[in-house]
């Protein structure tokens, strides 16, 4: 039998108790036999990095995974059902630093890497079993004792297997480049991590001033945001296309600066707006200004960037012995070296050129004009450098300290503030330094340390990417969701350059990369291979896995010279880890059957922002490498998640909201509805407050059940001897019970299409359907106390619906739906599935799909939705009776059905009269204006003849014309336009005795005059809703009767005297006392200007 439930639901409590119900019972491992054997679908897991406990953010994509694989395995798909942990890389040695303390890499050198590694495979294991339980928290169904790990042997050795082809392929090479590094970490950062870590800041931004060879007192004013590259500067670059200008100071000096930026307000609308901008920064000053401030200029004309191309100059720090050093320092260029050259002999103005799309390098604005370039400290100039025949000069030290032969800032680290005002001091006392400012701007951070990061020349392990093509042509096979990300990744795919794929770290894939002393190397393809190869160390490497420093020991005989290798000691780009998932996890090595079963995978999801330049590109170009074919068919990618004011969540700021905390404060149901109901395309503003609006969705779901189990328990309904027939269905039975149809198909789309957030506007819709229209106009069926077909019909109507809606929403709200489960159907049937997860997702049945009726019903819905619009426009309570509603249509057939029903709208609007009239114009007074922002916008040249048109023209044929093609062609002197809806403004009014609303070709209008026994009535209806209230709070049952005691005295008297029976019945009273007297409950309230006294008791 159906139990009553409590209106009160306690969400987390009924989760808890869900899933004790699901371990005891090991319903996940009964619905993977159900499925077992049958057509495979395959989802392949992003890994979550297991370094720290799970937060909001991380629930996000796990439940759209678990949405799909729940409903997937309803539909009897076989699921592979494997979660991945991210386990190697930088983010979790940094964690492990901390809690030792340490602040370098040498500190954990001293430490012993062995035992610093195996700490890192501690806190791996830890997190992963703490976000193993919040998984299972959050309802996440996972085979949670076949998890993969990126650190597994297996994982390793297939990017080994990988890494060998490209080596064949001779796409492996070591190569020299200045990349994005941590003194910190003392790790280079590839192009797809940098990104990740950009901060705003303010730097100390120095004008520089550069002498001139052979021009007395003239000068190249030079700006950087990076004073310690100062040291470097090989070249300057000028655009030859750009008019410098010549000004003259004060003191005789003549600077060359672009013409553009002397008076250019620098980052004005960032200050204006203090978007982009940093608190204390005052606002900059332009150029004029500084020389103004330093005595005044004169200016001397302008000349061409061209014409300056070849000038020498001096640079700012030529007395270092770096700058003396030929062919470069510490990287030496033989063949610069043979032509004598060093970082002073080089010193010229250049053409800056262009990029490789095209755009000039150098332009006017922020800065100067004029580009100082040091090849050895930034990417852009190290190219130029390297195209142009430059000498490099590289300062800094793995610790971003500087190197030897920098004089008096040797050991000084470049980013420390300290050693910027040393270099100020210092340029300004030997008359280098024209003026200095804070300048606020975005620059690339430690993604994980935190630290700035500097551009420095090292020597790191590259993938060469000139088979990107290939790439490119598996990206077409994919289905990308939203489709934008298609062109995403190809834009990334385009413009990328080689993938650096090596960290001087101790964590991670150990490169199986060996050298030899002829400077050649080669890449280990196996485990298996290594042990044919090895010459030493092998018996202290056997049985361990594959990182440093066991790794390290093992030494391998080159195969054709004969020569001895030694391992290089650098590990991978944790991006390989996760790029090779689709081949490790599915045995690519060692089971070719399981393999071909399960790969390619049909669904990936991960949020979007960065992973086009991550793990979607390393899985894309991974899998190409493997077999040239995508590893996925589907992918779905999805914004972030940040709190509910728009900020990111960061643990400093405070704003960071725990999984942990989440569950237990709003439920994770409530959660799981946010994430769904989400568009994938927008950030998800996450926190209690917008948490309140979800768990509101949730109730009225509930309350749906609870008014249904609460009569049925009452009554001792029970589907299986419920007898009713077609017949006995009323209209509302088949519109609810033809919606819910509607629902089925309306949610395979959305599943079948990833969209999920696009289905939970659908069930929103339904379910206010149910409970706002279905629910409250058949209530009184279910209160009455014969137990007729009427009743029946009602009671198996929105049983039905009930069950097929938890269904439909079940991979969404797995908990609720489970424990409204559990009463409907098991208690009813004991041969239903044990869990609503074990049941089959429902079946489209598009003959039951009555859309000729869902549109009747739903256009007298909304009539009534209009009219209740209608009086809240006049102010006229619906308690308050009126005379007369009238309505129009345009479509004509469906008028007979709105008369048929007319009862109802009666009811709903509390009117005495329904009637149809022949044109919405009888009820409302439509106005058109032009939209003259819009139509200016599109046809400003046309405005004057525009207007002219259209006052011309009637409003009527403007109107009929945007309600049958939704355009309105104009004819004007010279030529013909056609305007769209959005055009126009329709100014609507109501007719003289009528309030009126009007939308979707349905008009609604009231009478609006009273009469005498409209107000009586009126007042009847407020005395019944305080009654209903006193009930309420009482906590009296819906089904109690009771006695009511009290005086009635004037117009409120006379009007429940005049309307008793109506009275006694709605507040299902059976005794009136004509005086006061204690009850269980009692109340004193204002009606029409009387106090009333009553006390009520039930019977």
């Amino acid at each position: 039998m159906i139990k009553k439930v409590n209106p009160q639901v306690d969400f987390i409590k009924l989760e808890h108790t869900i899933l004790k119900f699901w371990e005891k019972n090991d319903i996940f491992k009964k619905r993977v036999s159900l499925n077992q054997g049958k057509k495979p679908w395959s989802f392949i897991d992003g890994p979550i990095t297991a370094n720290n406990p799970m937060g909001v953010h991380h629930a996000w994509g796990r439940t759209i995974k678990d949405i799909m694989n729940r409903y997937k395995a309803m539909q009897g798909f076989d699921l592979r059902y494997q979660n991945g942990f991210d386990c190697q890389g930088l983010w979790v040695e940094v964690e492990v630093e901390k809690e030792l303390g340490f602040k370098s890499k040498r500190d954990v050198e001293k430490y012993g890497i062995e035992k610093f590694v195996n700490l890192c495979k501690d806190r791996v294991r830890k997190y992963s079993a703490i976000q193993t339980e919040q998984s299972k928290r959050l309802g996440y169904w996972m085979d949670w004792d076949n998890s993969y790990f990126t650190m597994s042997d297996e994982n390793n050795y297939t990017i080994w297997a990988m890494l060998k082809k490209l080596f064949e392929d001779g796409k492996i090479y070591r190569g020299t480049d200045v990349v994005p590094w941590s003194g910190k970490s003392g790790t280079s950062y590839s192009q797809m991590e940098i990104i990740e870590g950009r901060k705003l800041v303010a730097h100390e931004a120095f004008f520089v001033r550069f002498p001139l060879v052979g021009r007395d007192k003239e000068y190249l004013l030079i700006w950087t945001t990076t004073p310690w590259t100062l040291t470097s500067n090989v070249v300057a670059a000028v655009n030859v296309n750009l008019d410098y200008v010549k000004l003259r100071t004060a003191d005789g000096s003549l600077y060359y600066f672009a013409k553009d930026n002397l008076e250019s307000q620098r980052l004005e609308k960032q200050f204006k707006e203090k978007k982009q901008w940093i608190d204390g920064v005052p606002k900059l000053k332009t150029i004029a200004q500084i020389f103004k401030e330093r005595g005044g200029y004169e200016l001397e004309g302008t000349i061409k960037g061209a014409e300056m191309v070849g000038w020498k100059y001096t640079g700012p720090f030529d007395d270092l012995e770096a700058q003396q050093e030929l062919g470069g320092y510490p990287f030496t260029n033989d063949e610069l070296k043979a032509q004598g050259l060093n970082g002073v002999k080089c010193h010229q103005v250049i053409d800056g050129g262009k990029d490789s799309v095209g755009n000039d390098i150098v332009v006017a604005g922020e800065g100067t004009g004029i580009v100082h370039m040091a090849p050895g400290c930034g990417d852009i100039d190290y190219q130029i450098g390297k195209k142009m025949g430059f000498i490099n000069i590289a300062p800094l030290d793995s610790e971003a300290n500087f190197m030897d032969k920098f004089g008096w800032l040797t050991g000084l680290n470049a980013t420390e503030k300290s050693t910027i005002e040393k270099i100020t001091t210092d340029l300004k006392k030997r008359n280098f330094l024209v003026y200095s400012e804070q300048y606020p701007h975005i620059y690339p951070h430690c993604w994980r340390s935190g630290d700035e990061l500097v551009f420095r020349m090292v020597e790191e392990w590259y993938i060469n990417m000139d088979w990107r093509d290939r790439i490119k042509k598996i990206v077409g096979d994919i289905k990308w969701i939203p489709e934008w990300g298609q062109d995403r990744e190809l834009e990334w795919l385009n413009n990328m350059g080689d993938w650096m794929i090596s960290k001087k770290r101790f964590w991670g894939l150990a490169l199986p990369i060996w050298e030899f002393e002829d400077g050649s190397f080669y890449v280990v393809g196996s485990k298996e291979e290594l042990a044919e190869l090895a010459v030493e160390g092998w018996e202290d490497f056997d049985g361990k896995s594959p990182h440093r420093p066991w790794i390290d020991k093992v030494k391998i005989k080159h195969a054709d010279t004969g020569l001895i290798g030694t391992r290089v000691l650098d590990v991978g780009n944790p991006w390989l880890d996760a790029g090779i998932v689709p081949y490790s996890t599915l045995h690519y090595n060692d089971d070719r059957t399981y393999w071909d079963k399960w790969f390619p995978g049909d669904f990936v999801v991960e949020s979007f922002p960065g992973q086009f330049r991550n793990w979607f590109y390393s899985l894309l170009a991974l899998s190409t490498v493997m077999e040239d074919r995508a590893p996925f068919k589907t992918l779905l990618g999805h914004a972030l998640v940040k709190d509910e004011t728009g900020r990111e969540m960061h643990k400093s700021w405070g704003n960071t909201i725990w999984f942990d905390d989440a569950a237990e404060e709003i439920g994770v149901d409530v959660m799981r509805w946010m994430y769904a109901n989400q568009n994938i395309e927008n950030n998800l503003l996450f926190g209690y407050g917008p948490a309140t609006e979800a768990r509101r969705k949730l109730i009225t779901l509930w309350n749906v059940y609870s008014f249904f189990a609460t009569y049925a328990a009452i009554d001792g309904f029970s589907p299986s001897i419920s007898n009713v027939k077609n017949d006995d269905l009323t209209i509302l039975d088949q519109w609810i019970l033809a919606k819910s149809n509607l629902l089925i198909q309306q949610a395979v789309a959305a599943f079948d299409g990833y969209r999920v957030d696009k289905f939970i506007r659908h069930f929103e819709r339904f379910l206010d359907d149910l409970s706002n229209w279905y629910i409250r106009r058949s209530r009184r069926r279910f209160w009455k106390s014969e137990d007729d077909a009427d009743k029946q019909a009602a009671y198996h109507t929105l049983y039905h619906v009930l069950l097929t809606s938890i269904k439909i929403i079940a991979p969404i709200l797995p908990f609720m739906t489970e424990e409204i489960y559990q009463n409907l159907a098991r208690n009813t049937d004991k041969s239903s599935q044990e869990s609503i997860h074990l049941s089959d997702y429902p079946k489209i049945d598009k003959a039951e799909i009555d859309l000729k009726l869902i549109q009747r019903v739903d256009t007298l819905r909304k009539i009534v939705e209009l009219g209740r619009s209608a009086r809240n426009k006049a102010e006229l309570k619906i308690r308050q009776p009126l005379a007369e509603l009238c309505f129009h249509l345009d479509d004509n057939e469906l008028v007979e059905f709105i008369l048929d029903q007319k009862s109802i709208v009666l009811d709903e609007l509390n009117v005495k009269i329904i009637k149809w009239v022949e044109s919405s114009s009888i009820l409302i007074e439509r106005k058109v204006k032009p939209n003259l922002p819009v139509i200016g916008k599109e046809h400003g040249k046309y405005l004057p003849d525009i207007k002219v048109a259209l006052v011309a023209m009637d409003d009527n044929k403007i109107l009929r014309d945007l309600n049958t093609t939704g355009e309105v062609t104009l004819k004007l002197q010279k030529d013909t336009l056609v305007l769209t809806r959005d055009a126009f403004l329709v100014v609507t009014s109501s007719k003289q005795g009528f309030t009126a609303e009007s939308d979707g070709g349905i008009t609604v209008g009231l009478t609006t005059e009273l009469t005498d026994e409209l107000v009586q009535e009126g007042v009847v209806r407020d005395v019944i809703r305080l009654v209903q209230i006193m009930r309420k709070n009482a906590n009296f049952a819906v089904e109690d009767r009771i006695n009511i005691y009290g005086s009635f005295d004037g117009t409120v008297g006379e009007a429940v005297r005049a309307y008793k029976d109506y009275f006694m019945n709605e507040t299902l009273t059976i005794n009136m006392a004509d005086e006061f007297k204690p009850s269980e409950y009692e109340d004193t309230f204002k009606v029409a200007d009387v106090e009333v006294r009553l006390g009520i008791d039930r019977v």
